[in-house]
C-alpha cells in the first residue's frame, strides 16, 4: 500500500507528486465444500494438502480440474513453483484468469488514467466523473520532471493555480446564469443543474488534473498490464505506478510472479522483464 503526501501552493491548490496504490479486495477461497465432488472420485485427500496463496490456490485448482488430476499422482502444493512455471511456460494462461484483484488507484492524472483504461481484456474501471463531481474535490499531480527543476515547478503551480482559480470562476458565473433564467443553463432537477455547471466549467482543466480510478483485473490481466506499463519502454510517470501495482501483487502471491525480475534503469527508475510475456 502507497499513500503520498499532499501538498499545497501558497493559494492553497492541491497537488500530489506520486500515485497511490490502495488493495481493497482479493479472493477468498475455501475448498472444503468440493468434498462431496471429491470423494465420489476418491479424490477426498486433496483437501488434506496446506493451502496456498488465494490466487494462487484458485489457479491451480482450476488448472487441476481440466484434468481430474486431484490424485496422488498430482503435484502437490509443495512443488506449486514448478506448476506454475509449466504453467507459465505452455502459456495456459486461463486458468489464472479466475482470481481477481482490486485496487484504488489516486495521485494519478487524467493523462495517465486514459492509458490504464485502454486495458480492456479482464479490466473493469470505476472512475471519478468530472462531470458528477464538483470542484470542492479537485487536486493535480505534478510530473516528476518538474520537482526538482525550480522553473519548471514553479510554471506547474502557478498553472494549477489559475486553472483551479478559472474553474471556481465559471462555476460561480454559470450558477448566476442558472438563476438570471439562461435558457441554455436550465434544468428540471437540482441535480440537472449542477451537472450543466460542472460539465462546463470542467473545460478548463489540464490533464494534470487528478483521476481516482477504481480497476478490478484477474491476473492474467495485471500481468499482461505490468508488462507493458512497468516495461523499460514504457512512459515514466505510468512505469511507477505499474511498479507499485507489481509489488503489491507480488507480495501477496508470489508463485504468481515470481518469474519477474527487477531492472535498474540509467535514470534511476526501475522496470521489470519476464521470459514469460503474455501468458
Amino acid at each position: 500500500m502507497s499513500n503520498p503526501k499532499v501538498f499545497t501552493t501558497a493559494q492553497g491548490t492541491r497537488y500530489l507528486k506520486e500515485s497511490g496504490v490502495v488493495l481493497i479486495a482479493r479472493p477468498s477461497v475455501d475448498l472444503s465444500e468440493l468434498a462431496d465432488f471429491l470423494e465420489d472420485f476418491g479424490f477426498l485427500d486433496y483437501l488434506l494438502d496446506w493451502s496456498l496463496s488465494p490466487g494462487a490456490q484458485l489457479s491451480k485448482f482450476m488448472g487441476q480440474l481440466c484434468y481430474m488430476s486431484f490424485g496422488p499422482q498430482r503435484t502437490w502444493n509443495k512443488d506449486a513453483d514448478k506448476y506454475f512455471v509449466n504453467v507459465k511456460s505452455q502459456k495456459h494462461g486461463s486458468v489464472i484468469e479466475h482470481p481477481n484483484y482490486t485496487f484504488l488507484l489516486y495521485g494519478v492524472p487524467r493523462s495517465l488514467t486514459h492509458e490504464i483504461v485502454r486495458h480492456r481484456a479482464g479490466f473493469a474501471f470505476s472512475q471519478v466523473s468530472q462531470r458528477f463531481v464538483s470542484g470542492k474535490t479537485l487536486r493535480f499531480v505534478e510530473r516528476p520532471e518538474y520537482q526538482n527543476d525550480e522553473t519548471l515547478h514553479d510554471m506547474f503551480e502557478k498553472r494549477i493555480d489559475q486553472s483551479y482559480q478559472s474553474y471556481l470562476y465559471i462555476s460561480d458565473k454559470l450558477i448566476e446564469m442558472q438563476k438570471s433564467g439562461n435558457v441554455i443553463m436550465s434544468a428540471e432537477l437540482r441535480t440537472d443543474l449542477r451537472k450543466k455547471v460542472n460539465q462546463a466549467a470542467r473545460s478548463v482543466l489540464q490533464n494534470e488534473t487528478e483521476s481516482p480510478i477504481g480497476v478490478t483485473g484477474n491476473i492474467r490481466a495485471w500481468r499482461h498490464f505490468i508488462e507493458a506499463r512497468a516495461s523499460e519502454h514504457a512512459e515514466v510517470e505510468i512505469r511507477a505506478l505499474a511498479m507499485k501495482v507489481f509489488h503489491v501483487l507480488q507480495s501477496i502471491e508470489p508463485l504468481l510472479f515470481a518469474d519477474y525480475e527487477i531492472v535498474h534503469l540509467a535514470d534511476g527508475t526501475h522496470a521489470v522483464r519476464t521470459e514469460y510475456r503474455k501468458v
